[in-house]
C-alpha cells in the first residue's frame, strides 16, 4: 500500500469514526458539543443525520469508489465544515472547543484535498 493510499484510507476511517459517534452515540455529541435536545428529537435526529451516518457513509463511498475524487469529496465534506465552523466563530464567538474542531476539520479538509486534486 503506497502512502497516498495509506492517508487516503486513514481520512476514510476516521471519517466513518467520528461519524458513527454521531450516527450512534448522539448524546455522546451533543454534550461534547454543549447541545441539549428540548424534547422533540429533531437535535438528535440532525446530530444522527448531519454529523453521523452522512460521515459514515461518505467514508464508506470513498474506499467503495476508491478514486482520488471521492477522497477529495471528503475533503470537501470536511471543508464544509470548517465554513460552517468559521462562520461560528466570526459571527458567534470564540471558544476554545470551536478552535480545536475548526482547526481539525481544516486539517482533514486540507490533506484530504492536497492528496487527491
Amino acid at each position: 500500500m503506497d502512502f497516498v493510499t495509506l492517508i487516503n484510507w486513514a481520512l476514510a476511517l476516521l471519517s466513518i469514526g467520528f461519524g458513527a459517534l454521531g450516527w450512534l452515540r448522539p448524546e455522546y455529541t451533543m454534550r461534547t458539543l454543549d447541545l441539549r435536545d428540548t424534547g422533540s428529537t429533531m437535535g438528535t435526529s440532525e446530530i444522527r443525520a448531519a454529523s453521523g451516518a452522512l460521515f459514515v457513509v461518505a467514508g464508506f463511498g470513498a474506499l467503495l469508489l476508491g478514486t482520488p475524487s471521492a477522497f477529495a469529496m471528503l475533503g470537501f465534506i470536511w471543508g464544509g465544515g470548517a465554513l460552517g465552523r468559521l462562520t461560528s466563530l466570526v459571527l458567534d464567538g470564540t471558544t476554545r472547543l470551536k478552535w480545536i474542531f475548526f482547526t481539525s476539520e481544516v486539517a482533514i479538509a486540507a490533506i484530504a484535498l492536497g492528496t487527491n486534486l
